[in-house]
C-alpha cells in the first residue's frame, strides 16, 4: 500500500523498478543512511539493496558521503551514507516548478514583495488550516508537533517527528518536526518567503516559538525544524502577546534529524 502523501509506483513498473523506487522512497522519508540500514528496514538482501543504490548512483538520483566518525578514529574506511539528490527527489514530484516560479517573479515584479509575502502565507494557510482543529486538539507542543508531522504527510512532505534530549542539564529538551520531502523546494529555493509564512505557521498551530534549523531548499537533506517542549514556552500564548518567528540556520550532518 503506498504511503500517503507520496506518488504510488506505476502498475506497470517491473518488480525490479518497484524494489528501486522504495530504496529512493525510503532515503527520502529517513534521510542519509548505510546500504546497512537499508537492507534491514525493507529486509531484503544488502547484495540487491547495493545493486539498487548503485544504479540510483549511475543515474544521478543518488549520492554518498561519509559518516560521521563516533569515538577514537580507527582504521578503515569510515561507513558509506546515502542520500537522493535533486533528481532523486523529482521522481517523487516538483509540480510545475518552472510555471510556478516565472508566475512569482511575475507577482513580484508588477505588485512587489508584499504580494509574494502575502501569497505565501496563504498558501500556507490553504495547506494546514483544514487539519488546523486535529493538529490544535492537544496543549502540549510534542503532540501537536505528531499532529502537524500527520497532516504535512497528507499533504505530499513525508513528515515525521523526533524527540531531542537536553543539550545540558537546565537547558529545554525538545522535538524536531523533519520534512523529509518538499514539494515546492525549487521554487523556495528562489522565494525563501515561502518558508519564512511556513515557519510562522508553524508556530503559531503549535502554540510555542520554534527555530527552523535547515531546508531542502537550502540543499539540506530534510526541512527540519525544532519545536521546544518544556517550561518556558507556553502552549497557549496570552491574547495579544506575539509569537516569534522562527529564523533559518545550516546544521551539521546536512539537516538530518538528530
Amino acid at each position: 500500500m503506498p504511503r500517503a502523501g507520496l506518488p504510488a509506483v506505476p502498475s506497470q513498473v517491473s518488480a525490479e523498478g518497484k524494489t528501486r523506487h522504495e530504496v529512493a522512497r525510503l532515503l527520502l522519508e529517513q534521510g542519509p543512511m548505510t546500504a546497512v540500514v537499508v537492507a534491514e528496514q525493507l529486509g531484503i538482501s544488502p547484495t540487491a539493496v547495493r545493486r539498487h543504490l548503485d544504479a540510483l548512483l549511475a543515474d544521478g538520483e543518488a549520492e554518498t558521503r561519509d559518516a560521521p566518525r563516533r569515538g577514537p578514529r580507527g582504521r578503515g574506511r569510515p561507513a558509506k551514507l546515502f542520500l537522493l539528490t535533486e533528481s532523486g527527489r523529482a521522481r517523487f514530484g516538483h509540480a510545475y516548478d518552472d510555471l510556478a516560479v516565472s508566475a512569482i517573479r511575475f507577482l513580484a515584479e508588477h505588485a512587489g514583495e508584499d504580494a509574494v509575502r502575502a501569497f505565501a502565507e496563504q498558501r500556507i494557510e490553504r495547506l494546514v488550516g483544514p487539519h488546523r482543529a486535529a493538529i490544535t486538539g492537544s496543549s502540549d507542543p510534542a503532540t501537536r508537533a505528531e499532529a502537524l508531522a500527520t497532516a504535512l504527510t497528507r499533504e505530499g512532505y513525508a513528515a515525521s517527528t523526533r524527540q531531542v534530549a537536553a543539550p545540558a542539564p537546565g537547558q529545554n529538551v525538545g522535538a524536531q518536526l523533519c520534512q523529509h520531502h518538499c514539494p515546492v523546494a525549487h521554487v523556495a529555493a528562489e522565494f525563501p518567503q515561502l518558508c519564512e509564512a511556513e515557519t510562522e505557521a508553524f508556530a503559531q498551530l503549535l502554540g510555542t516559538h520554534v527555530q527552523r534549523l535547515a531546508t531542502i531548499a537550502r540543499g539540506d537533506s530534510a526541512c527540519t525544524t525544532h519545536v521546544p517542549v518544556t517550561a518556558g514556552h507556553p502552549a497557549h500564548p496570552e491574547p495579544g502577546s506575539t509569537v516569534p518567528s522562527g529564523r533559518t540556520a545550516r546544521i551539521p550532518n546536512g539537516g538530518k534529524p538528530a
